[in-house]
């Protein structure tokens, strides 16, 4: 009698076992090495293996189902669940399901040719009923033998006439084959566990990998007397079925610990490729304290990794959220994302999937969405600046928001001082602050001459204020305490002091003498008004942008090196600085007096310098 050929040879023992009887032959495979290979090198994370068995068992449930739902089988489908068994004292492990089973011939053909798959052929034959079929490579069992000193099957057709059918293997390329007498329909597999792989012998570990990998499987699974995947996966659904509290309650089944979120996307499409899933603006609890990694990539309702680098856009790690599609490759472990057409275009609905939405809020919803606009503001500044095609739908929702906390679109924004902020050269200049109490001065005395000042105070601003630049024609953008308020937008040419090149040099000398060493000074005359500060500081616009965004990534980090540079203006129309002037070998504690004051406004005035400043400005309140 022959169930099958292997290699050419099957040999049949004699030997009294529990089976009816044993069969004897070698393992289908084209190298003697594939069992080190498989343990070593096929899977880059040994906890892979009851990922792959389990997503075994739930195929071989999708597949009766769908032959139910053909009539080619006619059978009671019962309790279609997987069960996970741990035996710690034994050291085994067991999975069971009550699928399609196997016969010997299907044994021959999937388990002893490695890398045959069945669920390929069966994807095949019956795509339009089993399009939840997970595998493909038919590798995924043999992740067994990185944990096992022995693995065995157990399994039962569903064909009418069908012999239960019992396999065995060491590890070895050996195996033994023969006839059991299991009753029920579907396969069991048991692992016997090596020393090697003692973590998987405790029930905690079991839990978290069964919670890890397949909490929204389409079948029941249970362990321990618990159905692991109780969580609906809500992107299965149509939006229509759904409600707000859905997509909620979804989140924090996910991330447990996190704050509710600002929006939701529901992803569903189903040509040119499959994919489903809900992605989030999580709210951000400290500036730039975001976690990547946080979108779950499943493959029909396995989980497969949290790095979706390749898939979803840079910017849009940044989210959190489970996308599923069966039409993303993966390689034979399903651990990496292999770059093809597809994913290309995944990406790409991706984001145009975000921008869509993001504009629907904006139209519909402007209130709601400039309540969040502070939340999600890092976001959307990130996409501009990493993806052209976003940066452009985005120029249309993207907010600015003035001192004063209201909030503008860019052509809002931009058509609001047109009249007002334009310089003699005909550019449209956008007065900035970054810190509104430290630069309070500076945005007062820019109000003062009826000009709006914006509030740029995300860690990106630097970056994005050149972006804007680019973007709005013939315009520039100013902090408001880069200069004085009068030379913010000059109207005309800046009338500048009469003063021979000696008297420069010697006002250079005078009030470099009075400011902290270690810092570059260039002192400079300036007419700014008898009523204008005695000293005003200032850092040249660009110079400190630059910095400021070799700081954070980007930019030229030659300039980040550079030591911190200031003007110092000398306003010469103010009485004081006259008084100075006109005395400055007795200028006393009036010269310090004012440079400290100018270096206090710019938060310069720092340890031994302040605290003289202090000393001083007590003996002169005494006087």
């Amino acid at each position: 009698m022959t169930f099958c050929q292997w290699n050419g040879n099957c040999v049949f023992s004699k030997q009294k076992t529990q089976f009816l009887y044993i069969m004897k032959g070698q393992i289908g495979v084209t190298t003697e090495n594939i069992f080190p290979v498989i343990k070593q090198f096929l899977y880059s994370d040994h906890e892979i293996f009851l990922r792959e068995l389990v997503a075994n068992a739930v195929d071989a449930t999708s597949k009766i189902k769908a032959l139910a739902s053909t009539g080619e089988y006619k059978g009671e489908l019962g309790e279609l669940k997987v069960s996970v068994e741990l035996d710690e004292s034994a050291k085994t492990l067991k999975i069971t399901d009550r699928g399609i089973g196997m016969t010997a011939e299907e044994v021959d053909k999937y388990i002893n040719q490695i890398a045959f798959s069945s669920a390929g052929e069966f994807l095949e034959k019956y795509k339009d009923q089993a399009s939840g079929i997970i595998g493909h490579f038919g590798l995924g069992f043999y992740s067994a033998f990185m944990v096992s000193t022995k693995v065995t099957i157990e399994s039962l057709s569903y064909r009418e006439g069908a012999k239960p059918v019992f396999w065995s293997c060491d590890g070895s390329p050996e195996f033994e084959m023969g006839e059991c007498k299991k009753e029920d329909r579907g396969t069991v597999i048991t692992l016997y566990l090596d020393s090697d792989s003692d973590e998987f012998a405790h029930k905690e570990r079991i839990s978290a990998l069964l919670n890890k990998y397949c909490k929204f499987m389409p079948f029941p699974v249970e362990f321990d007397g618990k159905v692991v995947n109780s969580v609906e996966p809500i992107w299965t659904k149509a939006p229509s079925e759904l409600k707000e509290e859905d997509y909620i309650n979804f989140y924090h089944a996910l991330y447990p610990m996190e704050e509710d979120p600002m929006f939701y996307i529901h992803l569903n499409v189903d040509y040119p490729f499959t994919l489903t899933g809900v992605l989030y603006f999580p709210k951000i609890k400290e500036r730039m304290a975001i976690d990547k990694n946080k979108i779950q990539l499943y493959c029909n309702q396995m989980f497969v990794t949290d790095h979706v680098d390749n898939i979803v856009p840079d910017f849009l790690t940044l989210l959190h959220g489970v996308i599923d599609s069966p039409d993303i490759p993966l390689n034979v472990s399903r651990s990496y994302l292999q770059s093809d057409a597809n994913v290309k275009k995944i990406s790409t609905y991706i984001t145009k999937k975000v921008s869509d939405r993001l504009e629907e809020i904006f139209k519909e919803q402007r209130e709601t969405y400039e309540q969040k606009w502070d939340n999600i503001k890092l976001f959307i500044e990130y996409g501009m600046l990493s993806d052209e095609k976003f940066c452009e739908r985005a120029m249309e929702f993207a907010l600015l928001k003035d001192t004063e906390g209201k909030y503008y679109s860019i052509e809002e924004y931009r058509k609001s001082i047109e009249e007002n902020q334009k310089d003699k050269d005909g550019k449209l200049v956008f007065l900035y602050a970054t810190n509104p109490e430290e630069q309070y001065t500076s945005i007062k005395a820019a109000k003062d001459l009826g000009y709006n000042v914006l509030l740029m105070d995300c860690e990106l601003d630097a970056h994005f204020v050149g972006l804007l630049e680019q973007k709005i024609e013939n315009s520039r953008f100013a902090r408001v305490d880069s200069d004085a308020a009068a030379n913010l937008i000059p109207k005309q040419d800046e009338v500048k002091p009469e003063m021979s090149d000696d008297d420069k040099k010697a006002l250079s000398e005078l009030f470099k003498a009075a400011l902290p060493t270690g810092t570059e000074w260039e002192i400079e005359p300036a007419n700014l008004g008898e009523n204008a500060e005695p000293v005003l500081i200032t850092q040249n616009e660009f110079m400190r942008r630059w910095r400021e965004m070799s700081s954070i990534g980007g930019g030229m980090n030659f300039y980040g090196s550079l030591p911190e540079s200031y003007t110092v203006k000398v306003n010469m129309e103010n009485p004081v600085i006259g008084k100075i002037w006109a005395d400055k070998e007795n200028t006393g504690d009036t010269l310090h007096q004012v440079v400290d004051l100018a270096l206090l406004s710019k938060g310069l005035l720092k340890g031994k310098d302040l605290a003289e400043f202090i000393a001083r400005s007590e003996e002169l309140l005494k006087n």
